[in-house]
């Protein structure tokens, strides 16, 4: 920090006298302090560049928190409104001590099953589980209107049903263009 900084001016200085006590013309002495002015000028720069630097990871990552910590709440909600409200589920970052550069865990784990992945779901799980993770992101900040394309595709009649009162409720605020082969 700061004392580094003064650590270094003292010593640049102690050399510059110890340079003109021993005989050293003017011209090397003002030179010197040239080096010295600009060594420290520089040390200043970067130290300041370093804070502000500090400051927008903080920013950033206060922002991303924020973001985060809704985006887990829709997931929680909107995955419960696909599946029961029973059925665990959850969106978490694998390392809090830095959720800028953090992996993230979705959780999936409808009644009756306790996959360790889910990769482990059915199609038309990983389908919904996915569904609540975009509806949950759009909650964050909704768009005028979306495209889904093929996205009931590996959902079953039921499912299905799932998806359509979900894509009604989303309606109210947006337009949805869905592409699909279902009836």
């Amino acid at each position: 920090g700061s004392s580094g900084i003064q650590s270094g001016l003292e010593q640049a200085q102690r050399a510059a006298q110890d340079i003109a006590r021993v005989g050293t013309s003017s011209d090397q002495t003002s030179s010197l302090a040239s080096l010295v002015e600009s060594s420290v000028d520089l040390l200043e720069a970067k130290n300041s560049l370093l804070k502000t630097i500090k400051e927008i990871e903080g920013t950033a990552t206060d922002k991303f928190m924020d973001a985060f910590n809704q985006v887990r709440t829709n997931f929680i909600d909107v995955f419960r409104s696909l599946f029961t409200e029973e059925d665990q589920c959850d969106v978490v970052l694998m390392d809090k001590g830095d959720p800028l550069e953090s992996n993230i865990d979705i959780i999936a784990k409808p009644t009756g099953k306790r996959p360790q992945s889910i990769n482990q779901l059915s199609g038309g799980e990983k389908s919904l589980t996915a569904l609540a993770l975009v509806f949950s992101l759009y909650l964050l900040k909704p768009a005028p209107f979306c495209i889904l394309d093929e996205v009931d595709a590996p959902l079953d009649d039921a499912n299905v049903g799932k998806f359509t009162a979900i894509i009604r409720k989303f309606s109210e605020e947006s337009q949805f263009i869905i592409v699909s082969h279902n009836k």
